[in-house]
């Protein structure tokens, strides 16, 4: 790559002119022998003495990667170039980069924040941001959105030119989808450009719930920091908080003993089978079944109750910790999961009569918001999504962890790609986990359960990136650390973001009542998106 320079990294890193970025991504997911045609991260940084962007690439014939760095010394006018053209997802991704750290990319077509207002002043990822209310006043006006948006292109002699676009057309008729909609799985609101009763043009509103946590975690020390996960995607905090823990332990080089990764792997799994449930129940209470809701719940009760036992909390359960788990499994613990193994195939099979073969769940969901395989890929729709359009993306066999290379499960592939596929895959994919358990459950090994770490921890400085596969698909945690007890930089890469960046493009054409059963199978939670 003469274009540029090596830097050390977890992968082969290097790092890039951004006026050379374009030309060499093009190549990078191009080529035959490389195909560079997932972009798993996209994330923006402060670094002091310049503003850039890291990219995490992977390649799905592969499974190589690569990293990509590019910044600019501009903090007063910072430009960076797009590359939302060559994979789809970064069209979000720049956006978020934009909203907290003011970096504009040239040739976006929509360069707007995406969860502050448009009206928010200051940039608040940037490390010189000013949080006083002199300088960074509250809004006063009720001007949540605008109705058009700015596009950056250069001019011939190197200048960079802004046009105004309009978001929507003048004749089209406008109405909001959320964010006090049932139907959106929280606040999270689509305007919506409608033709009668077919959706024309999806606009995305998210951040209605943004808390601030990656901002807030440059303050916390390492150990305070797990805190968060829980409150991110809440139906995969085991998940998250591993994924988190993980990071740091690679970091450290710090050996997790083998009891505790194979009670992580289970309690991954038992969070599983709790989301693919709540999945189950509230699809079919949006498509208006309310028996099979019931049904849903009923069952993840019983998981809630293995976690309450050893975790001490239902949904909150601040469990993993750096170097293990907080305390070892309840005395009932292995009975209990038992007999879940032991009850949910017929409860399945329940689901099944009760709303997969009934006629208006079908009618609903088969071939409503067809996703290629392709597509999956640009969009980065990872988990069940991607899976049901073909694409084996579990992050449990292609970078296994815990001790999902000790069991033996399949990995749930549809080719459908519309809403019912979707859907069955989270209902086979809760037959796989119970297969996990089954192989875990009585073979836990003696042994510690974690291992003894500092309340204060330093990290090596360096750049470090984990993924897990989470209930909604592959959740990432990127960690920049300086040496110091706290973190420099401290991202999520949020499987539902991805999700929710790829609705304009499966409900297009589609009918509005489609809109909601759509929304459903793919099965987002606001809180990962917002963050």
């Amino acid at each position: 790559m003469p274009e540029a320079s090596a830097e050390a990294g977890q992968y082969p890193t290097f790092a890039v002119p951004p006026e050379k970025l374009p030309a060499l991504a093009a190549y990078l997911h191009d080529d035959a022998d490389l195909q560079f045609d997932n972009l798993v991260a996209l994330v923006g940084n402060d670094w002091g003495d310049s503003l850039g962007v890291v990219y995490y690439l992977n390649s799905v014939k592969y499974n190589h990667w690569v990293i990509l760095k590019t910044s600019t010394t501009d903090r007063e006018n910072p430009l960076l170039y797009s590359i939302s053209h060559i994979w789809t997802n970064a069209l979000l991704e720049e956006r978020e980069v934009y909203d907290f750290f003011g970096i504009r990319f040239i040739g976006h077509p929509d360069m707007r924040r995406i969860f502050l207002r448009e009206d928010w002043y200051g940039y608040p990822l940037r490390k010189d941001y000013d949080t006083s209310r002199e300088n960074n006043p509250i809004p006063e006006t009720n001007e949540e959105c605008s109705d058009t948006t700015v596009s950056w292109s250069m001019t011939p002699d190197g200048k960079p030119e802004k046009k105004i676009v309009e978001i929507f057309g003048k004749d089209d008729y406008i109405v909001n989808i959320g964010p006090q909609h049932p139907a959106t799985h929280g606040v999270l609101r689509f305007r919506t450009a409608l033709d009668g009763e077919v959706i024309k043009k999806i606009d995305v509103h998210c951040g209605y719930i943004h808390r601030g946590i990656e901002k807030l975690w440059e303050g916390m020390t390492y150990p305070q920091t797990l805190h968060m996960t829980d409150r991110l995607d809440y139906l995969s905090a085991h998940q998250n908080r591993h994924a988190l823990c993980m990071c740091i332990e690679d970091a450290l080089q710090l050996e997790v003993p083998l009891r505790a990764q194979y009670i992580r792997t289970m309690m991954d799994e038992l969070m599983r089978i709790s989301s693919h449930l709540l999945f189950f129940a509230t699809m079919a209470m949006d498509l208006g079944a309310l028996t099979a809701f019931f049904y849903g719940f009923r069952e993840r009760e019983l998981v809630l109750d293995i976690f309450e036992d050893t975790c001490g909390a239902r949904m909150s359960l601040n469990y993993n910790t750096i170097g293990g788990v907080m305390a070892d499994i309840h005395p009932d613990f292995r009975r209990k999961v038992k007999e879940l193994i032991r009850i949910m195939p017929d409860r399945l099979k329940e689901y099944h009569e009760v709303f997969s073969g009934n006629v208006i769940a079908r009618n609903r969901l088969i071939g409503v918001g067809h996703l290629s395989l392709e597509d999956a890929v640009r969009y980065n729709t990872t988990g069940p999504s991607g899976r049901a359009s073909g694409w084996a993306c579990d992050v449990r066999k292609r970078t296994p962890y815990g001790v999902y290379d000790k069991v033996d499960f399949d990995e749930v592939l549809a080719t459908e790609g519309d809403s019912y596929a979707r859907y069955m895959v989270r209902m086979h994919e809760i037959e796989q986990s119970l297969r996990i358990l089954e192989q875990l459950v009585d073979n836990i090994p003696e042994g510690d359960y974690a291992v003894k770490t500092k309340p204060i921890i330093k990290l090596p400085e360096g750049r470090y990136f984990k993924q897990v596969e989470a209930s909604r698909g592959a959740f990432g945690i990127y960690l920049e650390s300086r040496g110091d007890k706290t973190p420099y930089r401290l991202k999520v890469v949020s499987p539902g973001y991805a999700l929710v960046g790829a609705i304009d493009h499966l409900a297009r054409g589609a009918k509005i009542a489609d809109l909601i059963a759509i929304g459903a199978s793919l099965d987002y939670v606001v809180p990962d998106i917002d963050r």
